[in-house]
């Protein structure tokens, strides 16, 4: 076989991700900046909420593209690999929790990076995000 089938977020994908994703920052009281990639890690959606560090800009955007290369979520690396990680591609990829890759039908279609928060903050802000994409998807 020469060609196979894949499946892409669209930017309707990326806004009800962003949207689930917000809604529990602000049930948490933890203003976030949230991103959103595909799986080449472009980015498709991104929000820095009020009151969100101006610095979480870059790591969430990081975390998304992270997750979406390596298809898994960021925060595992141990930590004799994470500043390797860090040298070996000039700090575009990060180790820091919060970021999460999207996965439809076994196949990564994109990413979700949020920082602001507290690494497990970050996480939950992020599945919020994606559990908000499967709802309209089921």
């Amino acid at each position: 076989m020469y060609l196979r089938s894949t499946q892409e977020l669209t930017h309707a994908a990326a806004q009800v991700i962003l949207q689930g994703a917000i809604a529990q920052a602000e049930s948490m009281g933890v203003p976030q900046c949230i991103a959103i990639v595909d799986a080449g890690g472009n980015l498709l959606a991104f929000l820095r909420m009020d009151g969100a560090k101006v610095l979480s800009q870059l790591s969430a955007t990081q975390k998304a593209i992270t997750a979406a290369s390596s298809r898994v979520p960021t925060g595992g690396v141990p930590g004799d690999v994470e500043l390797k990680l860090a040298f070996a591609t000039g700090g575009q990829l990060t180790n820091l929790k919060g970021g999460l890759p999207i996965v439809i039908h076994g196949q990564v279609v994109g990413a979700i990076g949020v920082g602001s928060g507290t690494g497990d903050q970050d996480v939950e802000v992020g599945q919020a995000g994606i559990d908000a994409l499967m709802a309209v998807l089921s």
